[in-house]
């Protein structure tokens, strides 16, 4: 046999797994080998929908399903010449979407806690179940987060769709269900539907549930490593997978991307810089905090700790729309300006805030605003403003037990170096770069890896390529900005809450 034709035979035995995550402004797919080698990538933008104020939705079928479709198309044919061995999918959540029995959605779905309608619902289950004991069965307390004062509001506000829901699906596992035909929720996205789901037990609670969601099946439960199904024959002509190819349980997109970057040991934090900042640890037992997230991990047996922003590419995002121009040239606009963005301070709470203060109607806040600042100073600001909150996420999750022993960046937000850098000054903590920063669809294709037994080794997938330290004079300076910072909002929490109330009564909502 030539050298040729050996090398052509390896080709084809070689499997590649499929990964694709829906998430909330972007939906990403990857190819990867067995030893973690990126084969081809795809991506595709997608807007949310905000049909009042504090609501934000997405439509499932023309945004979740027509992502997948067109992102599986695009990366199928890289596949020729290799064994397909699995799918992995994740996406935002927790999400709330209801569909009836055959899994047709029956409204767009509620999305994260960025989605703040339920209000009053939480306010409501707190005072009927207690608090004390949701945060000892639940591990979190009741906030925007949490599907179930969703589906509490879903039937007060909504009682058609109510009584015509047979599944509550979520977006990982809305894939799930349109691929194999499984109704199947994995362990971790079930532990954020508080207040039904008990994290000691790891499995839904049955008293509460009947409370909260009378009268509905809940999906059976996995682990995102899970196979659980295969493709159908349906789905597979729509898709032009394989019909039987195997897909596991998926997960929540954060947890995916965790998994991606090797954060899978007590004491590993995964910072993800988004649409939205989130941040994961993962812990030896469950740590129940007021002002965090306690779920199930992403692997048999294992917990975090969780925090999450409402904001924080966004706020970029929204800036560089105001002032029209683009992210590089904003960024090396900003690294010209000086620590502290002469003199300008920037609270991100511009959707309200969830972790660690929980307080949907918080707004954002300029201070220092002079006719001498102009867009560096601002994008700079916005940057630190994010930061901070990132500090007092990390803050609140080392009161909570957490020991912060590794950090890793993963996310778009990593790419050009400036937001890092600032990240550490204001922390004073390192941060690990891996190689690959691509997130939860890459993490997604491990989990499929794992699941199917095609991934040689997980923990060799994505090895670090990068760290960055802290500059010692700008951790100091920023010392008493973050000490202002903290102050700030506690200083116009009273005048937010009236500007919020006015835009809510001005737009005619809740």
């Amino acid at each position: 046999m030539s050298a040729e034709a050996g090398a052509d035979r390896l080709q084809h035995s070689q499997a590649v797994l499929l990964g694709i995550d829906i998430g909330t402004s972007s939906s990403k797919g990857v190819l990867v080998d067995e030893t973690g080698k990126i084969v081809a990538r795809a991506s595709r933008p997608h807007q949310t929908s905000h049909p009042h104020p504090g609501w934000v939705e997405h439509d499932a079928e023309s945004v979740w399903w027509a992502d997948f479709l067109e992102l599986t198309r695009e990366l199928l044919p890289a596949a020729e010449g290799y064994r397909l061995a699995g799918l992995g999918v994740s996406g935002i959540g927790p999400v709330l979407l209801p569909a009836d029995g055959s899994g047709k959605p029956l409204r767009p779905a509620i999305l994260y806690g960025v989605d703040t309608r339920a209000t009053d619902e939480i306010a409501e289950l707190t005072a009927e179940l207690g608090a004390e004991e949701i945060l000892r069965r639940g591990g979190s307390a009741l906030s925007s987060q949490a599907v179930g004062p969703k589906i509490r509001w879903l039937a007060k506000h909504e009682p058609e769709v109510y009584r015509r829901t047979e599944m509550l699906l979520m977006c990982s596992s809305y894939l799930v269900h349109r691929l194999t035909g499984r109704y199947v929720l994995d362990h971790h996205s079930a532990s954020q539907c508080d207040p039904i789901y008990d994290l000691e037990e790891r499995d839904w609670s049955a008293d509460w549930a009947a409370r909260v969601a009378p009268d509905l099946p809940l999906p059976e439960l996995a682990w995102p490593t899970e196979v659980v199904g295969r493709v159908g024959a349906e789905a597979a002509a729509e898709t032009g997978l394989p019909e039987g190819l195997p897909v596991t349980a998926g997960t929540v997109d954060a947890w995916a991307e965790a998994t991606s970057v090797g954060v899978r040991a007590p004491g590993d934090v995964m910072l993800m810089y988004g649409t939205t900042m989130f941040f994961v640890e993962v812990l030896d037992e469950v740590t129940p905090h007021p002002a965090l997230w306690g779920t199930c991990g992403a692997f048999p047996g294992t917990y975090t700790l969780a925090a999450g922003m409402a904001t924080s590419g966004a706020v970029t995002d929204w800036l560089r729309g105001l002032v029209d121009g683009d992210f590089a040239q904003l960024v090396s606009e900003a690294a010209t300006v000086p620590a502290g963005s002469r003199g300008l301070l920037l609270l991100p709470y511009f959707a309200g805030e969830r972790t660690p203060i929980f307080d949907p109607s918080a707004r954002g806040v300029l201070a220092g605003l002079t006719l001498e600042h102009g867009r560096a100073e601002l994008y700079r600001a916005a940057l630190e403003g994010i930061s901070f909150g990132v500090r007092h996420n990390l803050e609140a999750m080392g009161q909570a037990g957490g020991s912060a022993r590794r950090l890793v960046a993963v996310g778009g937000g990593t790419q050009g170096g400036l937001w890092t850098q600032i990240v550490s000054d204001i922390t004073g903590k390192d941060q690990q770069i891996p190689a690959e920063t691509v997130g939860a669809a890459y993490g997604n294709a491990l989990l499929a890896g794992v699941g199917t037994g095609a991934a040689v080794d997980p923990d060799a997938w994505n090895p670090i390529v990068d760290t960055v330290r802290p500059n010692p004079d700008n951790t100091e300076r920023y010392e008493n900005y973050y000490r202002h910072y903290r102050d700030l909002y506690e200083s116009t929490t009273r005048i937010a809450h009236f500007l919020a109330a006015e835009q809510h009564e001005a737009d005619g909502t809740p």
